[in-house]
């Protein structure tokens, strides 16, 4: 079964069709002319009609649509390992070339094999003849054959980028509403305000900033930034007003540390990837046995990724990491972000700590200014 997908993802049967149908097409038009110069009195081919219409057209057919079968494979292979476009013409002016002399061969067996000549008969001069008489054609329409392939994987790369940047809007917006949405719940709201009102007797300086904190903190989350990624260095200034909020809040019951590596700060990072991450690492980490938290933010680069981690040491999990995502909406949804951000290329993983001291969560994504 998995050779049967593998093949499938090798062979798109869609550009298969679309190059019969395109060489199909050549061959009407072919025909059509074939038809025209012997009507006029012009015989065009040595071959009588009936020959031509016959025998040519199925041969010559199911060995190119073959050919370029196998073309269109390796093109894909060409455009994954990125090569050079001169190295690319070079590989395909070569394989024009030989279909041309397989053409050639083949036609030359058949005619052998139904009596058109005899073995003795055959002359490698003529065949070599016929081949290079027909050599400019054979090279145009294989090269327009391959025009072909890199277009249709052009335009599929294409919509395919359309639609991964769509469900990257849709994911970004999804996250900004979530985040919104967890925010703006009443016991947020109550609690924060409520802070900030007993700090108006107890320290109105400290009340005024809480309130700049919380209205500054709504206000990125509502604003439109440009694109899916955002330097580190604005992601934690956003992640400041939030932390400041929480730490009036939850007062001395809650510490937060910071370990971030300093030549990483305008590199990106996907936009509100880290209060969704803090917000749950604090609301997991409290329990009954665990009223005192701190909560350790690691930032740092390891060969060419960039390394996040958020660390508690509260409450461990009881569920197992791939359950927990999936029950998760605002820690699936960072998943598929990273996921239609990198492809396969990034980790992410919520686990306990390796001495069950509590529990982390690990991003690594391709490190990029």
């Amino acid at each position: 079964m998995n050779f049967l997908n593998n093949k499938r993802k090798l062979i798109d049967v869609n550009l298969v069709l679309l190059l019969a149908g395109f060489y199909l097409l050549f061959y009407l038009v072919l025909i059509a002319k074939e038809l025209y110069m012997k009507s006029v009195g012009n015989e065009g081919m040595s071959s009588s009609l009936r020959d031509f219409l016959i025998y040519n057209p199925f041969l010559d057919y199911i060995i190119v649509v073959g050919y370029m079968t196998f073309i269109a494979v390796s093109t894909k292979r060409f455009l994954n390992k990125k090569y050079s476009w001169v190295k690319i013409i070079s590989i395909h002016t070569v394989l024009s070339l030989i279909i041309g002399m397989v053409i050639r061969l083949a036609t030359d067996l058949q005619s052998l094999l139904t009596g058109v000549f005899t073995l003795a008969e055959y002359d490698v001069k003529d065949s070599m003849n016929r081949f290079m008489n027909v050599i400019d054609l054979n090279f145009l329409t294989y090269f327009a054959m391959v025009f072909i392939v890199y277009i249709y994987y052009y335009l599929k790369q294409v919509k395919e980028a359309e639609k991964k940047q769509n469900q990257l809007e849709g994911q970004l917006v999804n996250t900004r509403i979530k985040m919104l949405s967890s925010q703006m719940q009443p016991h947020f709201l109550f609690n924060t305000l409520n802070s900030i009102a007993v700090l108006t007797d107890i320290d109105p300086g400290k009340a005024k900033d809480t309130l700049a904190d919380l209205s500054d903190f709504l206000r990125e989350i509502l604003k439109d930034h440009e694109g899916n990624t955002i330097r580190l260095e604005r992601e934690l200034r956003i992640l400041e007003f939030y932390l400041n909020i929480l730490n009036v809040r939850f007062s001395d019951h809650l510490i937060i540390k910071r370990e971030i590596d300093e030549s990483l700060l305008q590199s990106n990072v996907p936009t509100h990837l880290l209060q969704p991450i803090i917000e749950n690492s604090i609301k997991h980490g409290y329990s009954y046995s665990h009223t005192e938290l701190e909560v350790l933010i690691k930032i740092y680069a390891e060969n060419k990724q960039m390394v996040i981690k958020v660390q508690n040491n509260g409450a461990l999990l009881k569920e197992s990491p791939t359950d927990l995502l999936k029950k998760g909406i605002g820690l699936s949804n960072i998943n598929d972000r990273l996921r239609n951000l990198y492809d396969e290329d990034y980790l992410y993983e919520i686990k306990n700590k390796d001495d069950q001291s509590g529990v982390e969560t690990i991003i690594k994504i391709p490190k990029s200014v």
